[in-house]
């Protein structure tokens, strides 16, 4: 529930150049998605445009935490291009549409509006 209320934040915000959250019908394969889950999980990837604005929000978050790992009770955040597929090429990250604006963030169990307000924040300052 947590994920679906942030990546609806994110998804709605105006910096936000394009989002990826299996729950959303806005990914390019809701479709498929819809058949094969019942839920979106809890990791949100999303587009701020540049690596300069990626860092900016990633530096203004109070409560998530930025790692180079996701996957815990607690929210975190993370730069792929920087971390998790540094020792791709640059070519290969492009091919796939990772470019350096992109932020991963897997969203805990903290409060849903405490998130919320953390991400939009941070999103206004990125």
């Amino acid at each position: 529930e947590n994920a679906v209320k942030v990546a609806d934040a994110v998804g709605n915000h105006g910096k936000v150049k394009a989002i990826r959250y299996p729950g959303r019908p806005d990914h390019p394969q809701a479709a498929l998605i819809a058949n094969q889950m019942s839920g979106g999980g809890n990791v949100i990837a999303f587009d701020l445009g540049s690596r300069e604005a990626a860092w900016r929000f990633l530096d203004a978050l109070e409560i998530v935490d930025i790692s180079n790992n996701l996957g815990d009770a607690k929210s975190m955040a993370t730069h792929p291009s920087t971390t998790t597929h540094r020792s791709m090429p640059e070519e290969g990250r492009l091919e796939i549409g990772l470019t350096e604006g992109w932020v991963r963030m897997s969203v805990g169990l903290e409060g849903a509006r405490d998130l919320v307000r953390d991400v939009s924040r941070a999103l206004d300052r990125a």
